[in-house]
Formats: C-alpha cells, sequence, structure tokens
C-alpha cells in the first residue's frame, strides 16, 4: 500500500491524458508535444496539470532544456506506452497510412551506423512521402535491452552479439525481437604509403605494429582484441578513440594501423586515403540487427518502420 498518495478513481480519469504524458515522455518537451498532438501547448500544459493533480504526484518537472521527468514519470512510461499501443491494435489494428498519418520515433544507433544509414532511409520515406520523423538516439552500447524495455528507444541498430545469443536462447519467452539485417567483416585499414602497404600482412607483422582502436562503448577489447587472445597474441594499442571519422583522420596522418568493419569505411570520411587488407587472422563476421520490444510487434507504424529499415539497408549492399 502507497501511504501519503491519494487513491486513483480510475473511473474519473480521462485517458486522452495518458495520450498527452505518452508524448511529452517521448518528445521532451511540451511544445513538440503540442505539435505531435496537433493541441497548443496550453492545452497540452493543462492536460500535464490534470494527471499530476489525478495522481497525486508531479510528473514533470520544467527545466531549460525541456520536461525532465520524475521518477515516478519514468516508472510510469513503459506501463502506459504499451497500453495505448495495446488499445491501438485492438482499435484500428491494420489502418496506417505513411502518407496520412504522422508519426515519429527513436533509433538508438552509434554515430557511424547512423551515418551509413540514414541517407537511404531517408531515400526510402521520401519515395513514401511518409509523414515521419526520425530522432537518432546515441548508443554507446552492446546492450540496449534497457532502452527499449524502457520505452527510451523505438529501435536499436547496431551488432549485439552477446543479446541475441540470450534472445535466441529464450526463443517465443524473449521480450525482445531482432531481426539481421546485413552481415560485414572487420579488415585491417592503414594510409596509403604506410610501410606495410606493399608488404603481405602476416600475423606477426600485424600484431609488432603500432594500432589505433576503435571503441564507442568504452571497452578496452572488442572483437579484433577477443580473436587475437584466442590465439594467444596481443596488438599494440597506443590510442582508443570512439569515432570511426576520428580513427580515420588519425590513420591518414600516421603509421597506426586499425581494424574497421568493411561497410562503416565510408563513415570514416576519407575511404580515398586508406588502404584496407584482409585480416591474418579470422575474428569472426560482424552481424548487424535491428531490435525491438515485443510490445511494438504488430505495431503498423512500427512495422512499416522496420520494413523501411530493411529495405534501406538492402540498398547498399
Amino acid at each position: 500500500m502507497n501511504k501519503g498518495r491519494p487513491a486513483i478513481d480510475f473511473r474519473a480519469l480521462d485517458l486522452n491524458l495518458l495520450r498527452v504524458f505518452d508524448t511529452v515522455m517521448a518528445e521532451g518537451s511540451l511544445t513538440r508535444a503540442a505539435a505531435v498532438l496537433a493541441i497548443t501547448q496550453p492545452a497540452a500544459s493543462q492536460a500535464v496539470k490534470r494527471l499530476h493533480d489525478a495522481l497525486g504526484d508531479v510528473l514533470f518537472v520544467r527545466t531549460a532544456s525541456g520536461m525532465r521527468p520524475s521518477a515516478r514519470a519514468r516508472a510510469l512510461w513503459p506501463q502506459v506506452r504499451a497500453a495505448l499501443a495495446s488499445l491501438q491494435r485492438t482499435l484500428a489494428p491494420d489502418t496506417f497510412d505513411p502518407g496520412a498519418d504522422p508519426v515519429s520515433f527513436r533509433l538508438a544507433m552509434a554515430d557511424a551506423t547512423a551515418a551509413m544509414l540514414a541517407p537511404a532511409l531517408l531515400q526510402v520515406i521520401a519515395s513514401s512521402e511518409a509523414r515521419a520523423q526520425l530522432r537518432v538516439l546515441p548508443l554507446t552500447t552492446r546492450q540496449p535491452s534497457a532502452l527499449l524495455e524502457q520505452g527510451e528507444a523505438d529501435l536499436a541498430v547496431g551488432h549485439f552479439p552477446d543479446l541475441i545469443a540470450a534472445l535466441l536462447a529464450q526463443g517465443d519467452d524473449a521480450l525482445l525481437r531482432h531481426r539481421r539485417l546485413y552481415d560485414t567483416r572487420y579488415v585491417c585499414v592503414m594510409r596509403r604509403g604506410h610501410p606495410l602497404a606493399r608488404k603481405r600482412l602476416t600475423l606477426d607483422t600485424y600484431c609488432a605494429a603500432h594500432h589505433l582502436g576503435v571503441s564507442f562503448s568504452g571497452r578496452p577489447q572488442g572483437l579484433v582484441d577477443r580473436a587475437l587472445a584466442a590465439l594467444g597474441r596481443q596488438r599494440q594499442i597506443v590510442l582508443t578513440v570512439n569515432q570511426f571519422f576520428t580513427a580515420g583522420l588519425v590513420v591518414t596522418q600516421s603509421d597506426l594501423l586499425t581494424a574497421l568493419p568493411l561497410s562503416l569505411l565510408e563513415a570514416t570520411g576519407m575511404p580515398g586515403e586508406l588502404l584496407t587488407r584482409e585480416l591474418p587472422f579470422d575474428p569472426g563476421a560482424v552481424h548487424v540487427e535491428m531490435v525491438w520490444h515485443l510490445r511494438r510487434e504488430t505495431d503498423p507504424a512500427h512495422r512499416w518502420l522496420r520494413e523501411a529499415i530493411h529495405e534501406s539497408t538492402q540498398t547498399r549492399r
């Protein structure tokens, strides 16, 4: 029993207030939420106040950067969003017209992935004349589960080997769903004119060289390092950065080697100044997947988004 919190008369609760709450949480701004809902900003503000009064709790605090949700709001949001999505599926399971129905999505992905995916995705959206607004959230982890479960992102794109293995083990009981978009592989990247550019790249010469590491998650070791460790070897990393653009800039101006997924070489911004060589060992394939929560599985707008993303990745193959 919650002491000090008034009982809520659900029969008297205006369910429209929950739609306003969900949209303010998603947009982080009363002004943007009002625009999405096609109501005035004062109307949105009044709806939030009414919900505050009904629940006996402050859900948002106005700050210079927008509406900051309280702990109570963050706890409520996943359940409210799931309930609204379920109601929508029940009342209008197959009604979504991308050219007529405005919709907004938050996509979690690393900067390099976004740089490669966004242009093709925008072409798909433009070709269907969709009224979609996309917001890319920075992804600095190989475990996007919390973002999806808490409703902070609608979909995540990236290489999530541990998560996918866990989902496959859980089978139909998994709360997250996934779909593979494409496979790529790591290659050795160096500047044109590098001393090793004209030599055969062996495991010994690779390990003896100085390297630049790329880790957007902040991990000291990645897929390449684990593959080397399995062989009883390691590379000499003298600098680690968190963006492929920075990696490309440094490699073009030094004798450092780096290892990048081949599909993301363009994310360095200077593929013409770089050479690629096959690695002298096999770190395994890189499977790029999109992952979403089960509650969005049958949402027609979300299904459209997933198909648009899949189509956009196929045009790059």
